[in-house]
């Protein structure tokens, strides 16, 4: 029989896993990214045109920065979280050492 070595359990403050509801705000912001493209229902005719172009054009091109700005903010909000998550288990904030001001 082998012997595994379990790492040693970090206390956690009663504060901890604050953080849940920002990673499920990270999760829904990212699955919107996701999934929106994926239904060509939505998008899936000619009109109304913008500048001679097909709704099923202009509205992917619409998505573009819609999705990246979904997708910084969701960055954000994560790197947030993450360091709230190392400070709760007893590292420091950022991975790097360095406290983001």
């Amino acid at each position: 029989m082998s012997h595994v070595d379990q790492a040693p359990e970090r206390p956690i403050s009663p504060a901890g896993r604050r953080t849940n509801g920002a990673w499920t705000v990270v999760g829904v912001l990212l699955g919107i990214g996701i999934v929106v493209p994926l239904l060509v229902f939505l998008y899936d005719q000619e009109d109304p045109t913008l500048w001679g172009f097909p709704f099923y054009y202009w509205f992917q091109f619409m998505l573009i920065p819609i999705v990246s700005a979904l997708t910084f903010i969701a960055f954000r909000i994560s790197v947030k979280a993450l360091a709230k998550d190392r400070e709760d288990i007893g590292l420091r904030g950022h991975a790097d050492g360095k406290d983001e001001r």
